[in-house]
């Protein structure tokens, strides 16, 4: 007998996360095939990563597989939350008010700006001299 499982897509930055949740699980967590605790090296992204279950207090419930490619640790991180989010709607629709409320569904778009030809950066220019 085949289990449920929900899919939720997360991005943040360059960032894009499969969220693959599985209900009634034992409370596994892993991402690239590793430990959430080994991927994430630094202890807020693993926090922040985990947030959606700690918000409505599943964290045992489900077992969350996660696929991450593409731009930081950080924005690694924000793209599994964004992802996790979606995913759990998808599996408790009662859960929904509580995770909007705390503005984990909404996808922060911002990116890194693009480097401009004749500047050094972005927005940086080079010294002007005038004599």
């Amino acid at each position: 007998m085949a289990t449920e499982q929900f899919w939720g897509t997360g991005r943040r930055k360059t960032s894009v996360a499969r969220v693959r949740i599985i209900p009634n699980g034992s409370g596994q967590f892993t991402v690239n095939k590793k430990p959430l605790d080994e991927y994430f090296d630094r202890p807020d992204h693993v926090t922040l990563a985990r947030s959606p279950l700690n918000l409505v207090e599943k964290t045992g419930s489900f077992d969350v597989f996660v696929n991450v490619r593409g731009g930081g640790i950080s924005g690694q991180a924000g793209a599994v939350l964004h992802g996790l989010s979606r995913a759990m709607v998808k599996a408790d629709e009662s859960c929904k008010s509580t995770i909007k409320r705390a503005g984990f569904l909404k996808r922060d778009d911002r990116m890194v700006e693009r480097k401009k030809f004749g500047r050094k950066g972005a927005r940086a220019r080079f010294q002007f001299s005038k004599r």
